[in-house]
């Protein structure tokens, strides 16, 4: 049976940018939720002293709980050598925070879709880097998995492998066992793609998942892509909602995935109304994972 994660989705501001709230707060409510485990994030603010990732990693396991993932951000589709340099040694570091904290997956990313490039060249630098980044990761036991992203909260621009033809094209010309997908069905939804079908056409490579619901607070999705191109982080018509009642056909996915025989990691990322929220959600796809896993079938 896959196990469920959860993501401080609602305190990224507070965890990473003025340190309002500490990660002891956050392991504190987290590990009171029906999870196996809480998926890290490589900008966390007390993250920056490497003496603190072995404190971090006792105070979830001994909650009983695993830090299963790391969501970290590397931008590939820098047009400079040697900034692309930069984020490769920066994706080395974050492979040996996860695994420093008892990990096995670590993200990567493309890049930003910059106006300047062409589909070629942003393949290109992304494959070159993850490749690259993929001979450090496999050496100590860490699995690279690439999301169908949609924009990091602190990026100028979308993801350059946002839309599916593009991440396909991408996740086809790396064949490693240390690599596959972290398969987000909101994202693609965002892409304008359809879910279902991008799962289809990567099902096999799917390692872990982005539990969540979007919608947009105003507008259509074509506003949406006007707006994203001019904004730091997420564009403000766009909201993440409670899993269950956005768009996303859950029965569809986890079928689906089902069929696959897929066994990896579930990790929520939403409740950016609060804790209620997210522990409706919780208890929403932990109720799914029953229905398509049960535990004596």
């Amino acid at each position: 049976m896959p196990k469920l994660a959860v993501f401080p989705k609602a305190f990224m501001q507070a965890l990473c940018k003025d340190g309002s709230m500490k990660l002891s707060e956050w392991i504190a409510l987290a590990t009171e939720l029906d999870v196996d485990g809480l998926e890290w994030y490589a900008g966390f603010l007390e993250m920056q002293d490497e003496k603190n990732w072995t404190i971090f990693r006792s105070m979830v396991e001994d909650k009983g709980k695993k830090i299963p993932m790391l969501c970290c951000s590397p931008d590939f589709t820098l047009t400079d050598a040697a900034l692309r340099r930069k984020e490769v040694e920066k994706q080395f570091r974050w492979i040996d925070m996860i695994h420093t904290l008892g990990g096995q997956y670590c993200r990567v990313l493309s890049g930003q879709r910059r106006p300047e490039l062409t589909e070629e060249e942003g393949l290109k630098m992304a494959v070159d880097c993850i490749e690259e980044s993929l001979a450090y990761a496999s050496a100590l036991g860490i699995t690279l998995i690439i999301e169908n992203h949609y924009k990091d909260d602190f990026w100028h621009y979308p993801e350059f492998a946002q839309k599916m033809g593009v991440f396909c094209k991408l996740v086809e010309r790396i064949d490693h066992p240390n690599f596959g997908v972290n398969y987000d069905p909101s994202n693609a939804f965002l892409a304008g793609d359809d879910p279902l079908e991008l799962l289809a056409k990567v099902v096999d490579r799917v390692k872990t998942m982005h539990a969540s619901d979007r919608y947009l607070i105003s507008g259509t999705l074509e506003d949406l892509r006007n707006e994203e191109m001019d904004s730091l982080g997420y564009a403000k018509r766009l909201r993440h909602g409670e899993v269950g009642k956005g768009l996303n056909d859950y029965d569809a996915i986890f079928s689906l995935l089902k069929t696959a025989c897929f066994n990896g990691w579930i990790s929520i990322e939403d409740g950016v109304d609060g804790m209620d929220q997210l522990v409706r959600s919780v208890d929403f796809v932990r109720q799914k994972m029953m229905q398509y896993w049960p535990v004596n079938p």
